[in-house]
C-alpha cells in the first residue's frame, strides 16, 4: 500500500511536469512554433480575413525570399477576404483555395470570429463565450477538410491582436475582445499539435510589443488606428515573426572578411569574391553575392495607412537579425572611402571598418537599389492581386448566398445593383466586378502578374560589383 507521503510526492512530481514549460519558455512552447521554410516549387497560400486580404505581410514574406534565394521558384498567393469568419473560409475553400492547388496552406482567423461591438454590453462574458464557441464549431468543419488534404502541408496562425492598450483619441477599445481571441488562438494551437501541422501565434508577440513601446509611447500601436488592421510596420513585424520562426533569425545576405594588411580573403559568407589587390591608395576586389539585402519600403502603402515598412524596426530587430551583409576588413590605417561600381557610399575609420560596416543598412549602394527595383516590381504585383480579391470578395460574400456565384451575366448585375443604394462596400467594388465579371479581363491581369513575377525573378539575380577602399585625409 502506499503511504500519504508518497501519494503526496507522487502529486507534486505530476504537478512539476506540468509547470515545466511554464518556467522554461524557451523549451517545448518555442519548439510548437517553429515552421519549415519554404522549398522550390512550393505554392504557398494566405487564407484569412481582411488582414490578409488588404495586408502586406505575405508579402513581405515573399519579397524575402525573392531577395535571398533570388533562383528560386516560389508561388505565395492572397487568399483573405475582408469580414471573414472561419464560417465563411469553409464555404470558399473549394472555389477560392483548394483551386490554387497550395503544397503550404497558411490559414489565420478570430478577429471577426470573436465579435466587436457586444463587449461594451451588459454580458460580454457570455458574449466572448458564445462567440468563441461558434468559432470552434465551425472550424470543426475546416479541419475534416483540411484532414483530407494530400500533399499540402497545414500552417495554422494565430491572428495578430486587438490592441486594447493603445491610447487612441476617440476610439475606445472592446475590453475582453484579445481575451477572446486568444482563447481561439488555444484551439487553434491544440489542432495542430493532435494533426502534426505547423503552429504560429502573431497574437502574443505582438501584444508584447505593443505593451513594452507603449510604456514610453502610449499611443504606439501595429494594430493601425481602428485597434485591428495593422499598418505597414505591423505587417512586417508579422512577416518577421514568421520568418523567425521559419529559422532565418542570423541568415546573413553575406559577409566579407579582407586582411588589407597581407592583401588576403579571410573569409566569404554567400558570396563570392575574385581580383583582389592592393593599391597605392586602398584595396579594391570584385564582389558577387548569391542574395540581394532585404529592400524597406519607407512608403505608406495600402489604403488608409500611415506608417510604412521601415518604421517596423522600432518594434523588432530585423535588421540585425536578418539582414546582415557584412563587409570587414582589417590592417587600414585611417579613414577610407567605400566606393562601389563607382558610386560614393560613404567615409568610415579603419576601427569602424574592423568591427563591420553592414551594406544591406545603406540604401545608396547598387545592390539595394537593384533590391528597391524588386520591391517595387512585387508591389505592383500586390496591386494587380489586390484586384482578384475585391472580385472574391464579391462572389463569395454576396454573390454566393444568392445563388450567384460565378454567375458572371447580366443578372448579376442587376442584382448587384439593387444592393448598392444600401451597401456601401458592394457600391465601391461595382466597376471593378463589371470588369472582372469578363473571362478576358480576368486573364489580362493573370498575364500582368505572370509577367511581374518573372521580371521579379530577372531582376533579383545578384550581379558582380567592384567594391574599392580609398584612403582619405
Amino acid at each position: 500500500m502506499i503511504s500519504i507521503a508518497m501519494k503526496i510526492r507522487l502529486f507534486l512530481i505530476a504537478w512539476l511536469y506540468l509547470l515545466i514549460p511554464f518556467f522554461f519558455r524557451s523549451g517545448p512552447i518555442a519548439r510548437a512554433q517553429e515552421i519549415k521554410p519554404f522549398k522550390n516549387n512550393d505554392r504557398v497560400v494566405f487564407l484569412g480575413n481582411s488582414i490578409t486580404d488588404g495586408g502586406h505581410y505575405h508579402s513581405y514574406i515573399w519579397l524575402y525570399y525573392m531577395t535571398r534565394f533570388p533562383g528560386m521558384n516560389l508561388s505565395v498567393q492572397n487568399a483573405g477576404i475582408g469580414g471573414d469568419r472561419v464560417v465563411e473560409m469553409v464555404k470558399r475553400l473549394d472555389g477560392d483555395v483548394f483551386s490554387k492547388h497550395p503544397t503550404v496552406l497558411v490559414t489565420t482567423f478570430g478577429m471577426n470570429d470573436s465579435g466587436y461591438f457586444e463587449y461594451n454590453g451588459s454580458e460580454p462574458d457570455k458574449f466572448a463565450d458564445e462567440k468563441v464557441k461558434e468559432s470552434y464549431e465551425a472550424y470543426k468543419a475546416m479541419e475534416r477538410r483540411y484532414q483530407q488534404l494530400t500533399g499540402t502541408r497545414i500552417v495554422l496562425m494565430g491572428s495578430s491582436p486587438y490592441d486594447e492598450g493603445a491610447v487612441i483619441e476617440g476610439n475606445t477599445p472592446f475590453k475582453g475582445k484579445n481575451k477572446a481571441m486568444l482563447r481561439i488562438v488555444d484551439f487553434q494551437k491544440a489542432s495542430a499539435q493532435s494533426n502534426h501541422w505547423e503552429f504560429l501565434d502573431l497574437n502574443q508577440p505582438m501584444t508584447r510589443i505593443n505593451e513594452r513601446i507603449q510604456q514610453e509611447d502610449p499611443a504606439f500601436t501595429l494594430c493601425g488606428n481602428d485597434r485591428i488592421h495593422p499598418d505597414n510596420d505591423g505587417h512586417m513585424v508579422m512577416a518577421y515573426l514568421f520568418l523567425k520562426a521559419q529559422g532565418f533569425a542570423g541568415n546573413k545576405v553575406a559577409e566579407i572578411a579582407i586582411d588589407a594588411a597581407s592583401g588576403k580573403v579571410a573569409s566569404a559568407v554567400n558570396c563570392h569574391l575574385s581580383r583582389l589587390k592592393k593599391t597605392p591608395t586602398g584595396i579594391s576586389v570584385d564582389y558577387k553575392a548569391n542574395s540581394l539585402p532585404y529592400p524597406l519600403d519607407t512608403v505608406p502603402r495600402g489604403w488608409g495607412n500611415k506608417k510604412s515598412q521601415f518604421d517596423a524596426l522600432r518594434a523588432v530587430p530585423f535588421l540585425e537579425e536578418m539582414n546582415q551583409e557584412q563587409l570587414v576588413v582589417t590592417g587600414l590605417n585611417g579613414r577610407h572611402q567605400l566606393v562601389i561600381d563607382g558610386e560614393e557610399i560613404g567615409v568610415w575609420s579603419a576601427e569602424d571598418f574592423a568591427k563591420g560596416i553592414n551594406l544591406a543598412a545603406l540604401s545608396n549602394t547598387p545592390q539595394y537599389q537593384q533590391a528597391l527595383g524588386v520591391m517595387y516590381l512585387n508591389e505592383e504585383r500586390w496591386e494587380i492581386e489586390r484586384r482578384f480579391r475585391d472580385y472574391a470578395w464579391v462572389q463569395y460574400n454576396f454573390f454566393q448566398p444568392r445563388g450567384l456565384l460565378d454567375a458572371n451575366n447580366r443578372q448579376a448585375i442587376e442584382v448587384m445593383d439593387a444592393h448598392i443604394a444600401t451597401d456601401g462596400w458592394l457600391k465601391a467594388k461595382r466597376d471593378l466586378y463589371a470588369r472582372a465579371m469578363l473571362p478576358e479581363v480576368r486573364q489580362a491581369w493573370q498575364d500582368q502578374l505572370d509577367q511581374l513575377v518573372a521580371a521579379i525573378r530577372e531582376a533579383g539575380v545578384p550581379r558582380t560589383r567592384k567594391i574599392t577602399l580609398v584612403a582619405v585625409q
